[in-house]
């Protein structure tokens, strides 16, 4: 378990750096960047590798109902991410949708893995997530993002249905069977 919270305080540490000391986040400039890039490509092979090897306390399964909430959960989060980035209607409409979509991936996770190191793992980027909204949102007023049009609405769909395949793919490679 060690691993996997060293792995959650460096990811927690990158992100949040440049939130809470934004004048020597900016004083480092490109090697900034490619350092914070570094913690968390470590932060998340120690969040892997922790994960994997982690023990600890059970306290419920999977059940065909929460795989079933689990997985629309998840494509709504896979949307999240893909409206985000495309500048979509609901990334005008929402605050941080790709946060929220964190958000919804760690609930969604944690319906299904009722264990320790689930909670610790989902909960720990969970709680970072909204903290990051925390810290955004007392940073200044927010200004919405200028729309790209209908067609990036149609890509956003389309990507978020490829991803999602693509996530379930690796989940069911790795072990851990998606739809049930």
């Amino acid at each position: 378990m060690t691993l996997l919270i060293l792995g959650l305080a460096l990811w927690w540490g990158a992100h949040l750096f440049k939130r809470v000391a934004p004048a020597a986040r900016a004083g480092m400039g490109g090697q900034g960047r490619a350092m914070v890039t570094a913690l968390l490509l470590v932060s998340l092979v120690l969040m892997v590798i922790g994960y994997r090897g982690a023990d600890g306390a059970f306290w419920w399964g999977r059940s065909p109902a929460l795989v079933g909430i689990n997985n629309l959960l998840m494509l709504v989060s896979v949307y999240l991410f893909a409206a985000s980035g495309m500048k979509t209607a609901v990334a005008r409409r929402l605050r941080h949708p790709m946060l929220w979509g964190v958000v919804l991936w760690m609930l969604a996770h944690l319906l299904v893995n009722g264990d320790a190191p689930s909670l610790v793992l989902f909960g720990g980027i969970g709680l970072w997530a909204l903290v990051e909204m925390a810290v955004i949102n007392r940073a200044g007023p927010w200004v919405p993002p200028v729309g790209k049009g209908a067609k990036m609405e149609i890509f956003a769909l389309l990507g978020t249905v490829l991803v999602y395949g693509a996530i379930a793919g690796v989940h069911y490679m790795l072990g851990y069977p998606a739809f049930g």
